[in-house]
């Protein structure tokens, strides 16, 4: 669910990648998904949708924008969402600047995207800024494993080749850190290990952010 400008061929095979496993990682993440998403309702601003890993979760929107400069990616996004009728507007742009107005935007949501930005704080801060007093930010991310760990040394080893094949996803990001450090009213994050065979990103965090 990349938000930089993607490779072409590597764009359209990681189009395909995440379709074919979109099923799985949704089965993976629904509970928390669903906890997550629950009270979704207005306008919905989605970073990185990629193939439409979210759109189940966004039918009570009244609204949905998607950030996705991903070309390859576009095609299958718009498919799915014309399928569950849900009135998604797609930007080509990228999640540091999105150009939509100041306190517009009632929910934004970001799912296993802030691996993949090249300036994770200048997109958080593009978050604050279009969010509307009381607007929330929802996330589910993958993150740095703690300092010291078997899990954290894998990452550092994979580090440059995963950040390659997946168009500059970093394993080893400290997202929790940089999203308390923009200033949002409240945060809340919750800490979790996920149990599947995509090991380097197991360790994981999902919350929300006040305005």
């Amino acid at each position: 669910m990349s938000v930089q400008q993607n490779n072409p061929l590597r764009g359209r095979l990681n189009a395909w990648f995440l379709a074919a496993i979109d099923s799985y990682v949704n089965h993976l993440l629904h509970a928390k998904k669903f906890a997550l998403f629950a009270d979704l309702s207005g306008t919905v601003v989605e970073i990185g949708p990629g193939v439409g890993a979210n759109l189940t979760y966004l039918a009570g929107a009244h609204r949905v924008i998607g950030i996705e400069p991903n070309a390859q990616m576009r095609p299958i996004l718009e498919r799915r969402a014309a399928r569950r009728s849900i009135n998604l507007e797609i930007l080509p742009v990228g999640a540091e600047a999105t150009g939509l107005p100041e306190a517009s935007v009632d929910f934004v949501v970001c799912t296993l995207v802030l691996c993949t930005v090249g300036e994770p704080r200048r997109v958080l801060e593009e978050v604050r800024r279009i969010l509307k007093p009381g607007g929330k930010f929802l996330f589910v991310e993958h993150v740095e494993a703690p300092h010291g760990s078997v899990l954290r040394h894998l990452q550092r080893l994979l580090r440059r080749p995963w950040r390659y094949v997946f168009e500059g996803c970093c394993l080893d990001r400290d997202t929790a850190s940089l999203i308390r450090a923009v200033g949002f009213s409240s945060c809340e994050i919750d800490q979790y290990r996920l149990k599947s065979p995509f090991v380097p990103v197991n360790v994981q965090i999902a919350g929300v952010a006040v305005v």
